[in-house]
């Protein structure tokens, strides 16, 4: 049997999900990061097969998202994107704590997330050395580049950008601090999957991939820790067979 407690940890609204019996154990610990507009409750099939191997298995709203949502168009809510990444990059480790001081938390602990998920655990990679393994499904860790394709793309759908030429020069070098692309070396050898659909037409494949050709080099002596699964035919949308292998990959490395 899988428990699923729905609870607020330092006021932050989650879906904790665990093996009948053994929610007071210190067990290893998954974060699953929920995508743009989406909820913590759409992605508890992740949640039930990884608590399943064993895993402790968090799935947090996002601000402004779930049970946090204002009600606000997701037009409008696009011009919080990185207000709300980086809330949750924050957000992890104020989660993490209040599990530790509880000692419910091994040192054995994973992030995954969809899409704006995937991107926050780009980012969280730069922050945190407890995180051990990391998945990334339609992410992207290009903080600045995406950044900026983001504003170049609204701007020919001709919507209008509630920020000055300066205040996006400073959100760009703002995203610079999280931007894994220009610190590689914060990866350190950790266990990394990334998936993602070449037919993709919100988080472009292409970007993607360039940065896994990019940090192979660091994985020469452990290959096994790095995996990027290509789909031809999927797009902005986690396939089963993703699905399946972000399960096995946490349970090779997180155990």
């Amino acid at each position: 049997m899988i428990e699923i407690h729905h609870e607020y940890i330092r006021h932050i609204p989650v879906l904790h999900v665990v093996k009948e019996g053994r929610k007071n154990e210190k067990l290893p610990l998954v974060f699953f990061l929920h995508g743009f507009t989406s909820a913590k409750e759409h992605n508890l099939h992740f949640g039930y097969l990884l608590a399943e191997k064993g895993f402790r298995v968090i799935l947090p709203d996002a601000n402004l998202h779930g049970e946090r949502s204002d009600g606000r168009h997701s037009e409008k809510l696009a011009f919080e994107f990185w207000n709300i990444v980086l809330q949750s990059i924050r957000e992890l480790n104020d989660i993490k704590e209040e599990l530790s001081q509880k000692g419910l938390v091994s040192s054995q602990i994973g992030v995954v997330g969809t899409s704006m998920g995937g991107i926050t655990m780009f980012g969280a990679l730069t922050q945190y050395d407890w995180i051990k393994v990391g998945v990334s499904l339609m992410g992207s860790p290009y903080y600045e580049k995406f950044a900026r394709d983001q504003i170049e793309s609204l701007e020919k759908a001709e919507m209008t950008i509630p920020f000055s030429e300066n205040e996006l020069k400073e959100i760009y070098t703002g995203l610079r601090k999280y931007d894994l692309t220009f610190q590689l070396d914060r990866l350190a050898g950790r266990p990394l999957l990334i998936w993602h659909g070449k037919k993709d037409k919100v988080v472009p494949f292409q970007p993607t991939f360039d940065f896994y050709e990019k940090i192979k080099a660091g994985y020469e002596k452990t290959p096994e820790r790095l995996y990027f699964l290509a789909e031809d035919n999927a797009e902005h949308k986690v396939t089963r067979k993703a699905f399946l292998k972000t399960v096995d990959w946490f349970g090779k490395f997180l155990q």
